[in-house]
């Protein structure tokens, strides 16, 4: 099982302590490490120092690590217009010599969207543009140099573009799409995805939504295999019960619930957890880091944890 450590900055995190929370996971040795794409905080603190926008964060953490893959988990298709967020994700990729993948999906929290001037329009919408974006970004990316792209849709119009720069990464950068609606997330999956991610669910529900997912795929002739399914979990790790106790608490959550919901407790027990998913079908875990002052705690993860999975 692939493990990824994967963090929500936007509830308060520097790109300073971003960066250190990068290296940590690079230096622990997990394969990636991933960012929401946020510009609000949750809840009612201030979120101090305020937000980093996550691409010009992951185009700095591009030149400042080396091996790990870096991406969003998502970024909102209401929030960019698809030609710059294309060339942005290939800037960052060609940064990172071709380390990068990019999670997309419609946008969710309004909040953010109103305290930011950004335009939030109905469900169904979202999911138009959010389809067009990824027609946009593949097309982009996928054509061939010295030829030009066009696009007419409802929502977005791309006429005679030069489809420049081009990612490192052959057709651009592995796409993950997520999301536990029955009928449009299924298909986009199926057309666009290299990985499917279901964050925060109950086996049962993930299993049933990779079922939908495969059946897309079949349905369009394509073979179910070649997406990877993954599954994010809010994780609290120690050595003991009082450790186990300080980090819950740092994140204002309950023992007993993230062992339920999340991959908690020793690392034996996380181990086990994780072990849990892998016969469910889950091939990679993004384990939501949520105390980025905390590298200990990656540190522990990656020495008791990713060696033993």
């Amino acid at each position: 099982m692939d493990l990824r450590i994967f963090t929500e900055p936007q509830q308060g995190a520097s790109y300073d302590t971003l960066l250190a929370a990068a290296r940590a996971t690079e230096a622990a040795g997990f394969s990636a490490f991933f960012r929401s794409d946020h510009y609000l905080k949750m809840g009612d603190a201030s979120g101090l120092p305020g937000p980093t926008d996550a691409w010009i964060t992951l185009a700095g953490l591009a030149r400042e690590t080396e091996s790990i893959r870096l991406g969003t988990l998502v970024t909102a298709a209401t929030f960019r217009l698809p030609g710059p967020l294309a060339i942005s994700v290939a800037q960052v990729d060609a940064m990172s010599g071709g380390r990068v993948d990019i999670g997309i999906g419609t946008g969710w929290y309004d909040a953010e969207h109103t305290a930011y001037g950004i335009p939030f329009p109905p469900l169904k919408e979202r999911f138009e543009i959010l389809e067009e974006q990824l027609e946009i970004l593949t097309g982009l990316w996928r054509t061939p140099v010295g030829e030009t792209f066009d696009f007419d849709g409802r929502h977005h119009t791309v006429s005679g573009s030069p489809a420049l720069p081009k990612p490192v990464q052959e057709g651009g950068p592995p796409i993950i799409i997520g999301g536990g609606g029955p009928k449009k997330t299924p298909a986009l999956a199926a057309r666009f995805a290299s990985e499917f991610n279901l964050p925060f669910a109950p086996k049962d529900t993930w299993v049933t939504q990779r079922g939908r997912v495969q059946d897309a795929c079949r349905d369009i002739g394509r073979d179910p295999a070649e997406l990877t399914y993954s599954v994010a979990l809010v994780v609290c790790v120690g050595a003991d019960e009082p450790e186990i106790a300080r980090r819950a608490a740092a994140i204002g959550r309950e023992v007993d619930e993230l062992r339920q919901n999340g991959v908690c407790g020793t690392p034996s027990e996380a181990v086990a957890r994780l072990q849990e998913w892998a016969e469910a079908g889950a091939e990679r875990v993004y384990l939501q880091v949520l105390d980025l002052d905390d590298l200990d705690h990656i540190e522990l993860l990656g020495r008791e944890v990713r060696t033993a999975v």
